[in-house]
């Protein structure tokens, strides 16, 4: 935390700041997918070589959190946060201006490693620049910029290739993030810096376990179980080999100091399940209302709508009820809503009206909105003040595995399933997902009465 004043209006920049980052790794993170058949067309490259546009990117974002968050205690936020989103700005010009795959490739690695700085950090950041009474507020509209990113990407990317080449996709990123690099730098607070010297090794270990752990589970979407088994086992072994040389660090990336406390540990592991189930249901949707009830893509766009919106409306208020209820209560009760809405899509019949299909999706939306916020604050605040950057990093971790899990199992089930009923086995297991979560949430209560129990003894 900066030891400087911040004034309300340093203050709201660096959010506004903070929710460009989000916005902008997260719409990159989606947007691309919808144009990999006009960019195989346009590069005069195969199908099955264009994923890595996508890959290279979810790839280089996975890797880079945790050192992203190393690097951060030891430079400062202001310095890595601003890194990141030059960096990705500068790798999105690269972006548009690439005239081969191996080119595009490239620029979306570096597009990734900005992604991550910012999208490690901007938890921490705000917390540096937010007293503690206003944090609820803060992490609410966090929580908002995060689910509309990743909701409004493909009906953005649709939009934009409607009209213009796919170069645009990436151009559009310009004017906002040099907008954004100027304000911040402008009216960030210095940060504390600590420098210590980076741990090779643990990063290299890093990119095994979470790198080789993202392939192993796209190729299990992809139906390849011999590569996915060893690729998964690979990056087990390295994540096993990493827990063990970071007990031994005086500064470790992987925080097991952090990790080490229930009340963090579980509230991690509620995100991954949360997480996975969302987007289980956002990829699994548009496939239930184009195929089962033919829809039009503009119309399945609307349909998706209100789930964004209602968490709109939904985490502002939750994140007021944060400041005096335990966030194992709300996020438990978020994400009980969020099955009840799940299992409520995964029932309708063929042809539903869109009143009973928009009920069930602001279900949802209540549901995830309620969630999100409680959740991201107790993550935010279970550890101390200076250790706010390894536990943001944490907290865009677990979000990444739980997208990368959640995308391979859509790919898997719907690959296994044989005619219109893969998205309502998707809905279904997002629903258990999301229970999960529920019951991890609330052992967090649990878990909170018998320490404070062994206190008092």
């Amino acid at each position: 935390m900066t030891d400087q004043p911040v004034s309300d209006t340093q203050r709201r920049l660096v959010m506004l700041c903070a929710v460009l980052g989000i916005v902008l790794a997260g719409l990159d993170g989606a947007i691309a997918n919808i144009a990999l058949p006009t960019i195989a067309r346009d590069l005069a490259c195969s199908d099955a070589l264009t994923v890595w546009i996508v890959n290279a990117y979810q790839l280089a974002v996975a890797v880079s959190l945790l050192p992203a968050a190393a690097v951060a205690g030891s430079q400062g936020l202001k310095r890595v946060y601003g890194f990141g989103m030059a960096l990705f700005t500068v790798a999105s010009l690269g972006c548009a201006l690439s005239g081969s795959l191996g080119a595009l490739v490239g620029a979306r690695v570096l597009q990734g490693i900005g992604g991550a700085c910012m999208g490690a950090l901007s938890g921490a950041l705000v917390r540096s620049v937010y007293p503690r009474a206003m944090l609820h507020r803060a992490f609410a509209i966090i929580a908002l910029a995060v689910a509309i990113s990743a909701a409004i990407g493909p009906t953005l990317a649709a939009a934009v290739l409607a009209l213009a080449s796919w170069t645009w996709l990436f151009l559009i990123n310009l004017p906002v993030g040099l907008a954004g690099v100027f304000v911040f730098l402008r009216v960030a607070p210095s940060s504390p810096r600590h420098p210590f010297a980076f741990d090779w090794t643990g990063g290299l270990l890093n990119v095994g376990a979470l790198g080789l752990g993202v392939l192993g589970v796209n190729a299990l979407g992809q139906k390849e179980p011999w590569l996915a088994g060893m690729e998964m086992g690979a990056g087990l072994a390295c994540a096993i080999a990493l827990w063990r040389q970071q007990r031994h660090q005086q500064t470790p990336m992987l925080p097991l100091d952090l990790l080490a406390i229930p009340l963090f540990s579980l509230s991690i592991l509620t995100s991954i399940c949360a997480y996975a189930a969302q987007i289980l249901a956002y990829v699994a949707l548009p496939f239930l209302f184009q195929t089962v009830m033919h829809q039009s893509a503009v119309t399945t766009g609307l349909l998706i709508t209100p789930w964004p919106l209602l968490v709109a409306v939904a985490a502002p208020f939750a994140g007021r009820l944060a400041a005096r209820h335990p966030a194992s209560v709300l996020s438990s009760i978020g994400l009980a809503i969020l099955a009840t809405g799940l299992a409520m899509l995964s029932i309708m019949p063929a042809h539903p009206s869109f009143g009973n299909v928009v009920w069930r999706m602001g279900l949802c939306g209540i549901g995830f909105g309620f969630y999100q916020t409680p959740n991201n604050l107790a993550v935010m605040t279970a550890g101390p003040t200076t250790r706010s950057g390894a536990a943001s990093g944490m907290l865009a971790v677990a979000r990444t595995m739980g997208w990368a899990l959640g995308s391979a199992l859509v790919a898997l089930v719907l690959g296994l399933s044989r005619g219109s009923g893969g998205a309502v086995h998707c809905l279904e297991l997002a629903t258990g997902f999301a229970l999960g979560g529920a019951v991890l949430s609330v052992s967090r209560r649990i878990v909170r009465r018998e320490h404070h129990r062994k206190e008092t003894d």
